[in-house]
């Protein structure tokens, strides 16, 4: 559920301890609040995540994959396919061609996350958090070094662009 907390009628932190006390649906705050207090009452009231406005659609759709994930509640996602590279989500399979690729788990979250987005950019940022968890702590070449592995292996170097000072996305025609 995405719960703008800057709703008119309601206070959103109250309204997402009610929903939290209710249901075991996973909550992700909209709002334009960045103060550190809106966003502490926000998760003490059992949101999962919190995004600020403005904020791009392919990092919002990260963190919506990130808390399904992390709640149980992924959703199923059919073949997807980029070019001649497919990705069977369920059954975590990558085929590069007739080929099939074998990826570490980190490659294929990172791979399926850059095809999810569509070709729209996505900060390095929101793939660290989506793919190493929030409570990951390390190195930032971490992300550099699983992008240059599956460039490797899937054997299409163009196929994951460097959006340079932003992050990374997935061309088409890689």
């Amino acid at each position: 559920m995405l719960l703008d907390m800057g709703l008119p009628d309601r206070d959103g932190p109250a309204l997402a301890r009610h929903i939290r006390q209710s249901t075991g649906v996973p909550i992700i705050a909209v709002t334009a609040r960045r103060d550190e207090a809106s966003v502490v009452s926000a998760l003490r009231a059992g949101v999962d995540d919190y995004v600020t406005k403005p904020y791009r659609l392919a990092e919002l759709m990260a963190r919506i994959d990130a808390v399904m994930r992390r709640s149980g509640h992924a959703v199923p996602v059919p073949v997807k396919q980029v070019g001649d590279v497919r990705l069977d989500h369920g059954a975590r399979r990558v085929w590069a061609g007739e080929v099939e690729v074998s990826l570490t788990r980190k490659e294929f979250d990172l791979l399926a996350a850059l095809v999810q987005a569509g070709g729209d950019a996505i900060t390095r940022e929101a793939l660290m958090e989506s793919i190493w968890d929030t409570s990951w702590i390390g190195a930032s070449r971490t992300l550099d070094v699983h992008v240059s592995a599956l460039r490797t292996k899937l054997g299409r170097p163009a196929l994951i662009e460097t959006v340079r000072g932003v992050g990374y996305r997935i061309r088409a025609e890689g």
